[in-house]
């Protein structure tokens, strides 16, 4: 492919990435009006909920298979049309039972998304030869960021029908201009072939499965914190620091925002340290900040070491997902991409049952201590793991 091809390659799939984080994030914020309008207990919205998760995790590995066998560029495609399409289902529900049935379709898209386009991502990583990968995690979070703020922006008089119509309809019309310029463009090569009509050797067996396990794992002691932080953090500051409830949504806005600005920078981080030495810095950065954002007596110290904790943390999954697609091509992206996934699913509900134990500060520990484990076994797997 030529340089300019590889561009626009790459400003594609950027789109795609934005694109699921703000289709995801729009229907977050509309949670609790689909909770009014099924009527449905807490407990009964949080089994719903978990039709989002398994969902994704039962298309995960199928989709490593689909992109293997029909490319990654389609099958980015056909998950972007059926996120946009099912994201308006939740809120012509009216049970918590007919809620879980859609959100597990859901669930199915974005799962589908996550490890189709990270496979494409992976491919065009390789033709770079540049170790871009945080840039696309970076729109994610970018799209996730707007998403959001649109989202609390409409909540006063769009209904959540209205409003998540408008995110298919958006959606589709991203994916119709991005979706054809996707599929015009042939995915580039991995550096190891040769000639373009010699196999992709990049295959999960018994030599790389131990590897791609291994940044599976880094990716769930990222995911773990990030699911944590997203579900505990507001709490945290308020009922153990007694700040108000606008500084509480500050603390997560302060970890999301450092996130973004980490991933923006990890591509020259990465070139200047190696993936090695951002691994061991990421983990150990975010370890420090953790314990500080969860035993500093005050809310600005407490703050501050929410924001460490999330530039910590911000390169530790594209770094794991990018090496795992390298060594076993969209089913390493698909073995990791699950692990990170379950890493995001164990952390709240561990986090609760820590706190009922010990406390919510002690408990939030448990993020630093995950961070701790991805820095040191980065650094004791760096040549099975090639990074």
């Amino acid at each position: 492919m030529t340089d300019n091809a590889l561009t626009r390659l790459r400003v594609t799939l950027t789109t795609f990435f934005a694109l699921d984080g703000f289709v995801f994030a729009g229907w977050v914020v509309r949670i609790p009006d689909v909770k009014h309008q099924t009527h449905a207990s807490t407990g009964a919205l949080g089994l719903a909920l978990l039709g989002v998760s398994a969902g994704a995790v039962v298309t995960m590995t199928l989709t490593g298979r689909l992109c293997r066998r029909y490319g990654s560029h389609p099958v980015t495609v056909v998950c972007a049309v059926l996120l946009s399409l099912s994201v308006a289902l939740p809120p012509l529900t009216h049970s918590a039972l007919a809620l879980g049935a859609v959100l597990l379709v859901f669930g199915a898209a974005y799962g589908g998304i996550n490890v189709a386009f990270n496979s494409a991502a992976v491919d065009l990583v390789a033709a770079l030869r540049r170790p871009i990968m945080p840039s696309f995690h970076a729109a994610f979070s970018l799209g996730g960021m707007v998403g959001a703020g649109v989202g609390g922006l409409v909540a006063g008089f769009l209904s959540p029908t209205r409003h998540l119509l408008c995110l298919t309809v958006i959606g589709l019309l991203v994916t119709a201009v991005a979706g054809r310029a996707l599929l015009r463009l042939p995915p580039p090569r991995p550096a190891e072939q040769v000639r373009p009509e010699e196999p992709d050797p990049r295959r999960l067996d018994g030599r790389t499965r131990g590897g791609v396990l291994v940044l599976g794992l880094i990716a769930l002691c990222t995911a773990y914190g990030e699911g944590a932080m997203a579900d505990w953090g507001a709490l945290h500051f308020q009922q153990d620091l007694d700040a108000s409830p606008g500084v509480a949504a500050a603390g997560y806005s302060c970890f999301a925002l450092a996130m973004t600005v980490g991933r923006l920078t990890g591509t020259t981080l990465l070139e200047r340290l190696g993936r090695t030495r951002t691994i061991v810095a990421g983990g150990s950065v975010a370890a420090a900040g953790m314990l500080l954002g969860c035993l500093a007596p005050s809310v600005w110290a407490a703050l501050l070491g929410f924001a460490v904790a999330g530039l910590g943390l911000a390169n530790l999954f594209p770094v794991a997902v990018e090496r795992a697609g390298a060594l076993a091509g969209p089913s390493g992206v698909a073995i990791a991409s699950t692990l990170g996934y379950g890493g995001m699913l164990l952390g709240p509900p561990a986090i609760g049952f820590m706190a009922d134990w010990l406390s919510l500060p002690a408990a939030l520990t448990s993020v630093a201590v995950l961070a701790a484990v991805a820095a040191v076994v980065g650094f004791a797997t760096r040549r099975s793991t090639g990074a």
